[in-house]
């Protein structure tokens, strides 16, 4: 593998599309931890916030002119990639979420060591003659995935019976315990001590189920009047969402950061109808806050095993989802309980130094492997 003869470290690059949300997170969470451990780090990605976050890290970024979902310019897209693969000149690319599998195992079928990281199955996001193609893809595409890392034992599985023969790796998504910390719930999300205040953070979109919430919401309030809904994020579904939500519903955009919502909240919701891990539960646990969740993919690996049972309903359904947000507002004592669990699991198995040296772990394993091309080829690819 090529190596600079100036400079001795490895180096990486994470490919990535999207670029926003928890996909960015869990990219520059890597990147942060790989350039501390020694690594040279490249980004290729569209610009966007996660191009910005990793300039400011130290990280190489290269821009990559793609579009988030497959479509005509697909061919222009990996030729691209191919030609900024040739110029950094990675040991390894680490390729996260669906478009970015797509491109980047297309451009080097395996003429580099490739992470695939999937961030939720693409077959899972649609459905039809797009969900048929999306599978045959993944089964097709594995062959040029040295190590598909899923971020739960439930997407592993869902692969596994899709039919995607992988070499798997599991490493679950971490968070920051030290920057998401209990705290006073002041502003911006408190208004009055006797307010119950729920909590949705997330891209305001159908994988998110903030539809399921809103139609559930109105028998929350005949259940608890007065209770207040925060929608935190943005996303290609904020208008028709606007349309569907009572006045006791605020939307508050994208916002620089999540915490004073996290500790300001009663109860913070993810109505998912799919998931790989979402990071919005762990650092609402990680606050010490309770949760409810969906019982999808990842969603429920994420909680205490415990707690499994207060805190999942099934996806899709207003009526069981309001039935449970209405329990949890009117049991502070179940409430609290709850945080409490939830933080002390957190801090123990999904704190993000953990999962950056698994990944690392996963780095060394195949930059230690016999080299997987002749020094020719390696050398061909690369010009």
């Amino acid at each position: 593998m090529h190596r600079s003869a100036t400079d001795p470290r490895r180096r990486v690059l994470h490919l990535a599309q999207p670029v926003e949300g928890g996909v960015a997170r869990v990219v520059l969470d890597l990147t942060k931890a790989q350039l501390t451990a020694g690594l040279r780090v490249a980004v290729a990605c569209p610009g966007g916030e996660l191009a910005d976050a990793a300039r400011t890290l130290g990280a190489e970024v290269h821009e990559w002119r793609a579009g988030r979902s497959p479509g005509t310019d697909l061919p222009d897209e990996v030729r691209r990639l191919g030609r900024l693969v040739g110029a950094v000149r990675p040991e390894l690319v680490h390729a996260h979420s669906a478009k970015a599998g797509l491109a980047g195992r297309l451009a080097l079928r395996g003429r580099v060591p490739t992470l695939f990281q999937p961030h939720a199955w693409s077959f899972e996001a649609v459905g039809g003659t797009t969900a048929a193609l999306a599978l045959r893809w993944e089964r097709w595409g594995a062959r040029w995935a040295h190590r598909v890392v899923c971020v739960s034992e439930a997407e592993r599985a869902t692969g596994v019976r899709a039919g995607i023969r992988a070499r798997y790796a599991v490493v679950s998504n971490g968070i920051d315990t030290g920057r998401f910390t209990p705290g006073a719930p002041d502003a911006p999300g408190r208004s009055g001590p006797g307010e119950p205040l729920v909590v949705c953070v997330g891209r305001l979109c159908p994988q998110k189920g903030q539809d399921v919430l809103l139609r559930a919401w109105p028998e929350v309030l005949r259940r608890v009047p007065g209770a207040r809904l925060v929608l935190v994020g943005d996303g290609p579904d904020h208008e028709a969402l606007r349309r569907l939500a009572p006045e006791s519903v605020e939307f508050t955009g994208a916002v620089a950061d999540v915490r004073p919502w996290y500790r300001a909240a009663d109860l913070v919701v993810l109505p998912s109808r799919w998931e790989g891990m979402a990071l919005a539960p762990l650092e609402a646990m990680s606050c010490g806050r309770p949760v409810l969740v969906t019982d999808v993919d990842g969603a429920r690996e994420s909680l205490p095993p415990g707690d499994r049972g207060p805190c999942l309903v099934p996806p899709g359904q207003p009526g069981a989802l309001a039935d449970a947000v209405a329990g949890l507002l009117l049991d502070p004592e179940l409430r609290s309980a709850l945080g409490e669990r939830g933080r002390r699991h957190v801090q123990s198995t999904h704190e993000v130094r953990r999962t950056a040296e698994a990944v690392a772990e996963l780095y060394r394993e195949l930059l230690g492997e016999r080299p997987l091309v002749s020094s020719e080829r390696r050398e061909s690819i690369h010009s």
